[in-house]
């Protein structure tokens, strides 16, 4: 078992004179295919193992890890931890969260099925070859394809401290894609669609799939160039998770100790419309970004960040919470290596009650944006800018696609701006959205 590991390691800290330890431990297998017009492009199989510490010498912080689990690999790596730990500036907020802050979530999260680890490589690869084979007998024009693909995961995690906690948790997860390329004319488009789930048996199946991503692919054929206009916008709920995730990086704790976040300062006051609830939940069963503990053994919980609008809560460890003079969300998150970071949970913006016919009718005529491109968003002042592809709205209804268009905005506007909010909310990853109506933005075409 790796939490024995984890344990050893510690123990091996403490006895070499550590103030505190604590160890994450890992194991894993990793598969992977792509098809391309029917012929495997690439396929790959993996598996690792690993651990790394983190020490404390007084107020100096020190880490390491290995690949090599032998007991000469683990005092290796506890050495030179606290060799580091000795050479490094003493922080005051350094340490580990208190011990009344620790534990974990008892019961089954749903996070772990065989189904995933007992599928053969030769039934992945079929996986894959039927998800693309589905989108390009869908139509004609569908002529090429840039893959379908699937890849699963199945994971041990571990971590021990000094403080006494310890425990281990079981993962799975698989995805299965399609990524046709349509032709029509001088038109020539690419598109994509896919599932993923903690277990095989919750995936969509591949033809569902390729269908999808076909119906997607098409309606992008022969866009249209518009004129730069402000007009209103509508974030299908693949691209309105993105906004989800700039929210993150302004909650986190880091950006804001340092003031590098717009929402720096803002705690009780009205940052969105009242359309708006942002949550981080780490409990939700079956879920990708769900855990019984974070990666400092403090128990995983549900916070509200924004409620109607009003903001609530960062994102918070423990370091980060006492340099606010705060304590912390339960969103310790680190890999083996380094200092401990901030994760999420299964971030999102609550469903809404409205329909997407309601958002392209109270639109009017603007933009309806289905996939983004690039990366445009500043923490530190909220400006937003970034390409976008889509369907123009024209009285009330979708009308043509869209390309080769900048829409800009700054996020406290867009969120303030959220005037409506649609009910289909779906998870395909950790960070999800309903697709949202933003009452304004910039949209620079000719």
């Amino acid at each position: 078992m790796i939490v024995e590991l984890a344990r050893q390691a510690v123990k091996m800290a403490m006895v070499q004179g550590a103030a505190a330890a604590e160890c994450t431990a890992v194991e894993g297998d990793e598969f992977s295919v792509t098809v391309r017009m029917g012929e495997v492009e690439s396929i790959k199989e993996s598996g690792a193992r690993g651990t790394g510490i983190r020490v404390l010498v007084n107020k100096n912080a020190g880490s390491s890890y290995t690949s090599d689990l032998s007991e000469q690999g683990i005092h290796a790596m506890v050495t030179r931890a606290l060799e580091l730990a000795r050479v490094t500036t003493a922080d005051p907020h350094a340490g580990m969260p208190e011990p009344d802050e620790l534990g974990k979530l008892n019961g089954s999260l749903d996070l772990y099925h065989a189904d995933i680890a007992t599928l053969k490589a030769e039934e992945k690869v079929d996986l894959a070859r039927r998800a693309e084979k589905a989108a390009l007998d869908a139509d004609p024009r569908i002529t090429n394809s840039d893959g379908g693909s699937f890849g699963s995961h199945t994971s041990l995690h571990a971590f021990a401290n000094s403080l006494g906690f310890e425990g281990e948790y079981r993962t799975s997860s698989c995805s299965l894609s399609a990524v046709p390329v349509a032709r029509e004319g001088e038109s020539m488009e690419r598109d994509y669609w896919y599932t993923a789930a903690r277990s095989f048996a919750r995936l969509e199946s591949p033809e569902q799939i390729g269908r999808i991503a076909a119906e997607r692919v098409l309606r992008r054929l022969n866009p249209r160039k518009v004129p730069t206009c402000k007009v209103p916008v509508v974030f299908e709920h693949r691209a309105a998770r993105s906004l989800v995730g700039h929210v993150y990086e302004a909650v986190h704790g880091e950006s804001v100790y340092r003031k590098a976040s717009f929402l720096a300062g803002k705690l009780g006051q009205q940052v969105a419309s009242e359309n708006v609830t942002i949550v981080d939940d780490s409990t939700i069963p079956g879920l990708f970004g769900t855990s019984p503990f974070d990666d400092e053994g403090v128990p995983s919980r549900r916070t509200v960040v924004v409620e109607r609008g009003v903001l609530r809560s960062y994102l918070l460890n423990t370091y980060t919470g006492r340099k606010l003079g705060m304590k912390t969300t339960g969103n310790a998150s680190r890999g083996l290596s380094g200092n401990i970071g901030i994760g999420h949970g299964n971030l999102y913006l609550e469903n809404g009650h409205a329909t997407n016919a309601d958002l392209f009718a109270a639109a009017g005529s603007g933009l309806y944006v289905t996939e983004l491109i690039g990366h445009g968003f500043n923490a530190v002042t909220g400006d937003y800018s970034i390409g976008a592809t889509g369907l123009w709205i024209e009285n009330g209804a979708l009308a043509y696609p869209v390309s080769e268009v900048t829409i800009a905005a700054n996020l406290r506007d867009m969120l303030m701006g959220i005037q409506l909010v649609a009910g289909d909310l779906e998870f395909r990853g950790s960070v999800a959205s309903p697709s949202i109506l933003i009452r304004e933005m910039t949209v620079s075409g000719q």
